[in-house]
């Protein structure tokens, strides 16, 4: 800009004609009316005359007070050169850039020095504007154009132009570069814009000659005999020089933001991005790996990977050296193919590796080994170094609980033992990880070579596998074996209840008979069957967890069954809980029983509420879920198609110490008396049941997420079967080519599904209705109360009973023949002899005759024991006397 520069005096060769110039002919107005006042007055008498001139003098005397008034306030200011000779046109008339002012309409009022030699004019009348000056090339016509465009506009605008040759008044040379920019300034009168011009061409050889050293260094490192790498901490590859790309067999090009990623060129190589340094570190690791060529060949390679750690302790993008360790690449070639053998065998083992020191410090590590424990040897490229900080201790990742074992085997394997025994320890971080570890002595003591200090630093040899997925695998073994248990305990004792609550309903049904409704032993007797009920609903509960209820599966709408419960989960959850319905699209069918569906959702929904006292959002969402898709990622879900019933709620989340236990039947977290213990372990019960699957997943002050996996219903394609002639049950008792697992369902005769369908029979059926009937009926029940108040029951409605006290003692009454039996009515579980094996006597005997089961397992523990397509009537325990004799009334008269 030396060009353009002059004196820092004020200086006066610049030109101004902005400033309002005098006006002559207003003073020779001025001038003309006083002279013609003057004769004026002549012609006037004197007496009137000097009245005129002195109101005249006052007149010009008054003028002139107001103007020295104005004048003194700066109302009225004195054109010259005095005015316009301030501090701020004095910088601007000196300034090294070339300065003019054009009003609209081009009319230019003002110019610096530095303009005029860069114009090469004087004055106005041979002065050129900024448009005339910079012409040439299209290119800066162009720009010039955009300025003189943005200068219509009234806007600010910067072009930065080449001018070849330069214009007039600037050095001699063949090129030169200016940066030219336009504004508008704000004029009271006529608007105008500022155009300055600088000489920028010293400032671009600079910017030229830096870049072109930049370009040489990254020449330089292009063409280095080693490659250089880096990489951001997720995994981008940031920079690869050129080297490196042609042992990869990359296009330069093709390297940087959307190019190849690390895990292209190092397949396994996470560790590179995986290690954690302390806040302000520079930590520096050697590492022995293969790189993966673009033509998938390894190249083996040493790296020296240097990260710095920001004050927050993130780290930042790496600095990494890479050395071909490829065959021909070193001249000591045995030692270098030992070294790639040894390294590729260390690298690529799944078994974590690793050297410890005497307190337990890492000195090397394998891959693996940083991929299980998540920690690194901080390795220093000098000797000597400080950057780096103290290499991690195997104490710091792995729980305190476990921390006094490991001390222990490494003090051991430190002092030369050899029969460390394996450890089991849990690692830190989440997910409950695990690893066992083998530690043995390092040897080596004896060398001779090798320094006191080295030798110490890698005294252990470490070895590890990962058992997480053992360990969790063992832990669902053991919990579903110890639910099974639990299950098979409380199917026993809900049996045997029922048992009892059999004898206490039926010894109630009788007493209610025999009292009318105005007695006042009536209503104690109806409290006592009342609360028989009430515990054979936890009866039935027991049984749904044990599995061994009855269920009555049909293909349903899993969308439309949620919407019928809306309006009762609504209740249910109150006016503080949210509840959302999300139905995914074509849901497929599933095969289920709607009442256990909707107790499913229920339980869970109420148990949700529970979790939300403050209130909160309930989510009840379904999903498809196909095979081999996300379904394995979700966890708990088994293979094949699946519809997925999704409760979602925002409560106080499960610790994870009561996770394994929330199944369990009675476990509960309420206060004493607002809970039984058996939401959960009903729903638990219900969907391994229906043969589907549920999953659980809580965190702590977010909500909790049940998911339940059904699964899809295809019906199968079965030609129409051809009528069966059968003598005298009808088709429900006796239904054609049923299969044992289809047949459950839909071929035993069942009062409990006609007792809990729609209420609208029970309430066309009259009060009245005829349930006596003829016939001898053999009933077989081990327990004496049940056997003695069924007997009673059906007695009294005009039967004949024969009384059997176990499944041995009714075979014998069918083979004595003595009297022809109608119908047997059997327990399930007795003694001796079961229910299905006296079914299979007695069909040698007497083929056709009718039979129903009670039981209070379900119709499906014991179809199996059963041959495929019997048919047979079942009626749940406990039951009422109505239910008992309505079943054996339309068995006898079917």
């Amino acid at each position: 800009m030396a060009e353009l520069m002059g004196s820092t005096a004020p200086v006066s060769g610049s030109i101004d004609r902005s400033e309002r110039p005098g006006r002559v002919g207003l003073l020779l107005v001025l001038a003309g009316l006083l002279v013609g006042a003057a004769i004026g007055l002549s012609f006037v008498a004197n007496e009137q005359a000097q009245s005129l001139i002195v109101w005249l003098l006052a007149l010009l005397a008054m003028a002139g007070v107001f103007f020295l008034f104005a004048l003194a306030i700066g109302a009225i200011q004195l054109s010259g050169q005095g005015a316009r000779d301030d501090i701020t046109k004095a910088i601007v008339d000196a300034a090294p850039e070339a300065t003019v002012v054009v009003e609209e309409g081009g009319r230019l009022i003002y110019a610096n020095e530095a303009y005029l030699r860069i114009a090469g004019g004087d004055n106005f009348s041979n002065l050129r504007s900024v448009e005339r000056i910079f012409v040439g090339s299209p290119e800066v016509s162009e720009a010039v154009y955009r300025l003189a465009q943005a200068a219509r506009e009234g806007r600010s605008h910067t072009e930065e132009i080449r001018m070849s040759p330069p214009p007039s008044g600037t050095a001699e040379r063949e090129f030169a570069w200016f940066r030219i920019s336009v504004r508008a300034l704000s004029r009271p009168r006529r608007p105008a814009g500022l155009w300055t011009v600088s000489d920028i061409t010293h400032e671009r050889e600079r910017q030229e000659n830096v870049f072109q050293e930049l370009q040489h260094a990254i020449d330089y490192l292009d063409h280095a005999p080693a490659g250089f790498l880096s990489i951001d901490p997720a995994g981008s590859i940031v920079y690869m020089n050129a080297t490196l790309a042609s042992w990869l067999g990359y296009d330069l090009a093709t390297v940087g933001p959307g190019g190849p990623h690390l895990s292209e060129i190092a397949p396994g190589a996470d560790v590179l991005t995986s290690a954690a340094g302390l806040p302000g570190e520079v930590r520096t690791d050697r590492f022995d790996l293969d790189l993966r060529r673009r033509n998938g060949h390894s190249l083996p390679a040493r790296l020296y990977h240097r990260v710095a750690f920001g004050k927050d302790g993130k780290p930042g993008s790496s600095r990494t050296f890479v050395i071909n360790r490829s065959a021909g690449a070193e001249f000591d070639e045995p030692q270098r193919a030992a070294e790639v053998r040894l390294a590729r065998f260390l690298n690529n083992s799944p078994i974590a590796i690793a050297t410890l020191d005497r307190t337990g410090r890492i000195a090397r590590a394998n891959a693996s080994f940083a991929r299980l424990f998540g920690a690194m040897p901080r390795q220093a490229i000098e000797v000597g170094a400080t950057e780096t900080g103290p290499d991690p201790s195997m104490g710091e990742t792995v729980t305190e609980r476990d921390r006094a074992v490991l001390e222990g085997a490494l003090a051991k394997a430190a002092s030369g033992l050899g029969d460390v025994q394996p450890i089991e320890v849990a690692l830190q971080g989440a997910g409950n990880r695990s690893a066992r570890v083998w530690l043995t002595p390092a040897g080596g003591e004896s060398a001779t070579d090798q320094s006191l200090d080295e030798a110490d630093r890698e005294r252990v040899i470490l070895y590890a596998l990962d058992t997480t997925a053992q360990r969790q695998l063992e832990q669902q073994v053991a919990q579903t074996q110890k639910m099974d248990t639990v299950g098979q305990l409380a199917g026993g004792i809900a049996h045997d209840f029922n048992n009892v609550l059999q004898a206490i309903i039926g010894y109630s049904d009788l007493l209610l008979a025999s009292h009318k409704p105005t007695d006042p032993a009536f209503q104690d007797i109806m409290q006592i069957k009342q609360n028989a009920n009430r515990a054979a609903g936890l009866v039935r509960q027991l049984l749904a967890f044990s599995r061994r209820q009855t269920l009555r599966p049909e293909v349903m709408n899993v969308g439309e069954s949620l919407s019928e419960l809306t309006l009762l989960l609504k209740r249910l959850l109150g006016e503080r809980v949210d509840l959302e319905l999300k139905h995914g699209r074509d849901i497929w069918p599933v095969k289920a029983d709607v009442n256990q569906f909707e107790q499913v959702i229920v339980n869970l929904a109420v148990n949700a509420r529970d979790a939300m006292p403050n209130g909160g959002r309930l989510l009840v969402r379904t999903a498809n879920v196909p095979s081999q898709s996300e379904a394995e990622a979700r966890g708990g879900a088994p293979a094949g198609d699946h519809v997925l019933i999704e409760v979602l709620d925002t409560g106080e989340g499960i610790p994870s110490e009561l996770m394994e236990k929330i199944f369990e039947p009675f476990f509960t977290t309420k206060d004493i008396g607002k809970g039984t213990g058996l939401g959960l372990s009903t729903v638990f019960g219900i969907v391994k049941q229906s043969g589907g699957t549920i999953d659980v997943q809580s965190t702590v002050g977010e909500g909790t997420a049940f998911r339940i996996y059904l699964p899809r219903h295809e019906p199968a394609e079965e030609p129409a079967p051809e009528p069966v002639a059968i003598p005298s049950p009808p088709a429900k008792l006796a239904p054609p080519a049923k299969s044992a697992e289809t047949g459950a369902a839909e071929t035993a005769s069942t009062d409990t599904a006609e007792a809990l369908p729609p209420p609208v029979p029970k309430e066309v059926r009259k009060p009245s209705a005829d349930h006596t009937g003829q016939g001898i009926i053999l009933l077989v029940e081990d327990e004496d109360p049940v056997r003695a108040v069924n007997s009673r029951a059906l007695s009294a409605r005009g039967y004949t009973v024969l009384e059997a006290a176990s499944g041995a003692e009714a075979l014998r009454i069918v083979e004595d023949g003595a009297q022809q039996i109608d119908l047997v009515v059997s327990d399930v579980v007795m003694p001796e002899m079961d229910g299905p094996t006296l079914l299979r006597e007695i069909r040698k005997h007497q083929p056709g005759l009718k039979v129903i089961f009670v039981s209070g397992y379900a119709e499906d523990a014991f179809r199996k024991n059963l041959p495929e397509g019997e048919a047979f009537n079942f009626l749940a325990k406990p039951f009422s006397l109505k239910q008992l004799v309505e079943t054996v009334k339309k068995t006898m008269s079917a």
